[in-house]
């Protein structure tokens, strides 16, 4: 098992696969970088080397007792960045929260060596229902995610990825998913998700200065289309947006020979 260590001192596990441009996935919420591996091999079969690494509280990452909000989660992928020497040419691809340290990193690193970035059922912009943001999620479904997960975390989850996957897949994986989130921080997952729930990445969309592919399913009931990947496509002039018809949210799972074809034709656009 590889880590890398961080500017406070948290060792978080990475994985790669095959050689080439660097495309760092970066995983959802409550999972890990093991969501990945069909699309790595994926990337590594066809010429890149694919890195995924588990956010920290997560996975097999480090339950370090602070640090899960976005700004910390950038500076990780900073680090993870700095530390396997994936600092050139380097494409980002965030699924569902991860989709939020891209956005934190474009704004707050300045995008630096990124030259292509992927959204994957992102969170960016704003996922929480307000005045100017009417498409988004009620604050109280938020706070009944939350009860939940304090009242009975494991039961919690067991329902939850009934959304998460929709019907198109078989007992087994949404057995892994349970089984994994099990392996993460309780702490780390509450925070997380209070995170994903109420950061505003309105304002750092004009940070998005690279080709940007925004991938989403219509029937996303856990991120809401309207609120971003279609939020995301109106306001990125560098972002074109493909619609996943009747998917989930957990397209990574119900559309995995899809999603690695559009990232790859995506990925051979790049000018080198």
């Amino acid at each position: 098992m590889a880590n890398i260590t961080t500017r406070d001192g948290t060792h978080l596990r990475y994985k790669e696969l095959g050689e080439g441009r660097p495309v760092i996935l970066i995983h959802g919420w409550p999972l890990s970088a093991d969501s990945w591996d069909p699309i790595m091999m994926k990337l590594a079969e066809n010429g890149y080397r694919a890195i995924a690494y588990d956010r920290r509280g997560f996975g097999h990452s480090d339950h370090a007792k602070s640090g899960y909000d976005y700004d910390t989660f950038a500076d990780d992928l900073a680090d993870v960045m700095k530390e396997i020497g994936a600092t050139d040419n380097v494409a980002l691809v965030g699924f569902s929260m991860g989709g939020g340290e891209i956005a934190r990193y474009m704004s707050r690193h300045e995008g630096r060596g990124v030259t292509q970035t992927v959204l994957v059922s992102s969170v960016v912009p704003y996922m929480l229902k307000t005045e100017d943001n009417p498409d988004g999620v009620p604050q109280s479904t938020f706070d009944e995610m939350t009860e939940g997960m304090k009242k009975d975390f494991r039961a919690f989850f067991t329902g939850f990825f009934k959304d998460f996957y929709g019907n198109d897949v078989s007992d087994e994986e949404r057995h892994w998913a349970w089984q994994t989130t099990m392996h993460a921080s309780q702490y780390a997952t509450l925070q997380s998700a209070d995170a994903f729930a109420t950061t505003d990445f309105r304002e750092e969309l004009a940070s998005f200065r690279v080709p940007t592919l925004v991938i989403h399913g219509t029937k996303d009931v856990t991120v809401p289309i309207n609120a971003t990947g279609r939020a995301v496509a109106d306001q990125v002039k560098s972002a074109s947006l493909i619609e996943y018809e009747g998917e989930p949210h957990a397209v990574f799972a119900t559309q995995t020979e899809r999603l690695g074809d559009d990232i790859l034709q995506f990925l051979g656009q790049a000018k080198h």
